[in-house]
């Protein structure tokens, strides 16, 4: 699996593009734990007392897992696009 990460979480990861060794029937959850687990940085960018920040948005094909899926639950399955996004805001 990999991961596309955008914004400022691309440059806490390192690349805007992060393998991962998550395979299917694993959840969304256990690939963000195997993205997070040796980068300290993005996990302190995406975690707050080791829950997922409120305002970071996963995706599973394009689709927030938390509102359309079974959070980070969600079993992957083979060809899945897995995405994290940074709060988006504007005016």
């Amino acid at each position: 699996m990999e991961w596309k990460l955008f914004a400022d979480l691309a440059e806490h990861a390192g690349d805007r593009h992060v393998a991962v060794d998550a395979e299917p029937g694993e959840t969304v959850g256990d690939a963000l734990d195997d993205l997070l687990a040796d980068r300290p940085a993005l996990a302190d960018r995406v975690l707050e007392d080791g829950e997922l920040r409120s305002q970071i948005n996963v995706l599973r094909n394009g689709k927030d897992v938390r509102s359309q899926e079974d959070g980070l639950e969600t079993e992957l399955e083979d060809g899945d696009e897995l995405a994290l996004f940074p709060p988006v805001s504007g005016g």
